[in-house]
C-alpha cells in the first residue's frame, strides 16, 4: 500500500467501525456521544443552567436519537459567528408496527411500517436484523435501553419467477402486504416453546402482547429484563451484513445507511480533529454540529431539523458569554455559516443519461456542492465562494451538481435550517451511488476528503468570512 493511500483506508475504516455500531439513529447518536467524551467534551442537559467558558467543548442529546455539540473559542464573545454543519442520523428503513402480531399461512410475522423514500425492493431476500430502542421498567424508574439483536432473524423473501413471470419487466411492490417479514414458522414456534401464536392481541393492556411472543424474547434475552418491564420500544430493521470495503483494489465501501451516516461522522470528526486547546485559542467563533433525526420524512419533530432546538442552542450561548447583550443573537446570524451535509448523487456507468451533462459527481474526485436555482438546495453564491477558498486552503477538491431540469430534485435539512435562521447556508455532500437502497456504496477517499473538508471549515472559516467585503 503506497503511503498516499494509508491514511485513506485507515479514514475509511474507522468509519466503517462506526457505522457498523450504529444500526439506529439511537446507536448512532450514542456512538458519537462515546466519542466526544472520549475527546474531552462535556455533556450538557437542556432542563439545567449551563456554565459555558471559553475553549469549552460541549454537547447535547434530544430524543436520543438527535445531536448538538459545539466548542466554544478562546476569543468569543457575545455577537460573535457560529460555524455549523448539519446533517441527519436517519435512514429510510422498516420499523416495527406498534401492534406487530401478524401470523398468515404458517407463518409467523412482524408487522412493519415503512419509513421514508426506501428503495424497498432492494428488502427483498436479505438477512436482517432488529435494532434500536426500549424503554423499560426498572427498581429506580424507567430507562432508556439500547437493543441490537446482531444476527439474521428476520427476511422477507421474494416470490418465484415461476409464480410471477412478468417480475424481471414489472417488479411491484404493495407496501403493506409484501414487505411483511418472517420470523419463524409456527411449528417450530410451537415444537421450541410449547405454545402458538395467533394474531390476537389480549385486551389486557400489556405492551408486551401487541407483539409475538419469539419476538418478546428476543428482546428480554438481549436485555436480561422480564417481558412485564418492557414499557415501550422503537426498533427497526437493518441488514445483518456489516459494512465493509469492497472492489478489486478495496477502493470502495459497501453499507447501509451511507446517507447519512458518512456526513455524520465527518462532521463528528471534523470537530473533534478541530478542537484542540492550540486551535481553539484564537478561534473567534463557536464551532459546532447538528445531527438532527426525521430528515427523511420531512424533518418536522422535537428532534428534526424542522425545531427550534438549535435556535436554542444558540441564544443560550450568545447569552452565557461575558458582556452580552440584547442584539447578540441577530448580529450573530449573518457573521456565520451553515453546512448542510449530505450525500449527493454520484454518476452511475448504467445510467448516466440520468445526469446533467456538465454536472457529473465521480468517485474519489471530490466533496460536492450542490446547487438549485428552485431552492431545493440552500447553496449560494457567497456561500460557495467561501467554501471553494476553504477547500482551497485545506488541499480538498470539490465537484458541482444539478439536477437536470426534466428531473425532480430532493431536498436536505439546509432550506429548512437557512429559512429558520437566517444563517448563509451552502448544501454538499459526498458522492454515493444506490441512495436509500438497502446497502449503498461509496468510496474510500470520500471520508477523508469530507473530514478534512469539515476541519478546515472550522478552522478557516473566521478568516475567509472576514474577507468578504460589503457582502
Amino acid at each position: 500500500m503506497s503511503a498516499s493511500k494509508e491514511p485513506i483506508v485507515a479514514a475509511a475504516k474507522e468509519f466503517l467501525n462506526f457505522i457498523n455500531k450504529s444500526p439506529s439513529p439511537f446507536h448512532a447518536v450514542n456512538e458519537c456521544r462515546k466519542r466526544l467524551l472520549a475527546a474531552g467534551f462535556v455533556e450538557l442537559k437542556e432542563s439545567e443552567r449551563w456554565s459555558i467558558k471559553n475553549l469549552g467543548k460541549f454537547f447535547l442529546t434530544r430524543n436520543q436519537s438527535c445531536l448538538i455539540a459545539f466548542a466554544v473559542g478562546g476569543k468569543f464573545k457575545a455577537g460573535n459567528g457560529f460555524t455549523m454543519i448539519g446533517a441527519h442520523t436517519d435512514s429510510p428503513c422498516l420499523k416495527v408496527k406498534p401492534v406487530s402480531r401478524r401470523v398468515k399461512q404458517g407463518y409467523v410475522q412482524v408487522g412493519v411500517e415503512v419509513y421514508g423514500g426506501g428503495i424497498w425492493h432492494s428488502w427483498f431476500d436479505r438477512d436482517l436484523k432488529i435494532a434500536g430502542r426500549v424503554l423499560v421498567k426498572s427498581s429506580d424508574g424507567f430507562q432508556h435501553r439500547l437493543v441490537d439483536i446482531d444476527r439474521p432473524v428476520l427476511r422477507i423473501p421474494n416470490i418465484a419467477i415461476h409464480l410471477h413471470r412478468e417480475m424481471n419487466e414489472k417488479f411491484e411492490v404493495n407496501k403493506e402486504n409484501h414487505l411483511v417479514p418472517i420470523l419463524a414458522t409456527s411449528v417450530r414456534e410451537q415444537l421450541e416453546t410449547g405454545t402458538k401464536s395467533t394474531a390476537d392481541v389480549s385486551e389486557n393492556g400489556k405492551q408486551s402482547d401487541k407483539h409475538h411472543p419469539v419476538l418478546i424474547k428476543l428482546l428480554t434475552e438481549e436485555l436480561k429484563v422480564a417481558a412485564d418491564d418492557i414499557l415501550d420500544f422503537e426498533l427497526c430493521l437493518a441488514d445483518a451484513v456489516p459494512g465493509t470495503l469492497g472492489g478489486a483494489f478495496e477502493e470502495f465501501i459497501f453499507s447501509g445507511r451511507l446517507d447519512n451516516l458518512h456526513s455524520c461522522y465527518a462532521a463528528l470528526q471534523g470537530l473533534i480533529d478541530s478542537s484542540n486547546e492550540s486551535s481553539l485559542e484564537s478561534e473567534t467563533n463557536v464551532r459546532m454540529i447538528s445531527l438532527f433525526d426525521n430528515e427523511e420524512v420531512g424533518s418536522e419533530t422535537a428532534q428534526g431539523a424542522g425545531s427550534s432546538i438549535q435556535e436554542h442552542i444558540i441564544r443560550r450561548l450568545c447569552a452565557s458569554v461575558d458582556g452580552s447583550y440584547p442584539t447578540a443573537f441577530e448580529e450573530a446570524i449573518p457573521k456565520s455559516l451553515m453546512i448542510s451535509a449530505d450525500m449527493a448523487h454520484g454518476i452511475h456507468p448504467n445510467y448516466s443519461e440520468k445526469h446533467e451533462e456538465q454536472l457529473r459527481p465521480a468517485l474519489h474526485k471530490g466533496v460536492v456542492v450542490k446547487f438549485n436555482a428552485n431552492q431545493r438546495y440552500a447553496t449560494t453564491a457567497v456561500t460557495t465562494t467561501i467554501v471553494r477558498e476553504i477547500a482551497k486552503l485545506a488541499n480538498v477538491p470539490l465537484q458541482d451538481f444539478a439536477v437536470r431540469n426534466d428531473s425532480p430534485c430532493g431536498s436536505t435539512i439546509g432550506p429548512i435550517m437557512s429559512a429558520k435562521l437566517g444563517i448563509p447556508t451552502i448544501d454538499l455532500g459526498s458522492p454515493q451511488l444506490s441512495m436509500h437502497s438497502i446497502r449503498e456504496m461509496c468510496c474510500i477517499s470520500s471520508v477523508k476528503q469530507a473530514t478534512d473538508l469539515f476541519k478546515g471549515v472550522f478552522e478557516i472559516y473566521p478568516k475567509v468570512f472576514s474577507q468578504m467585503k460589503g457582502i
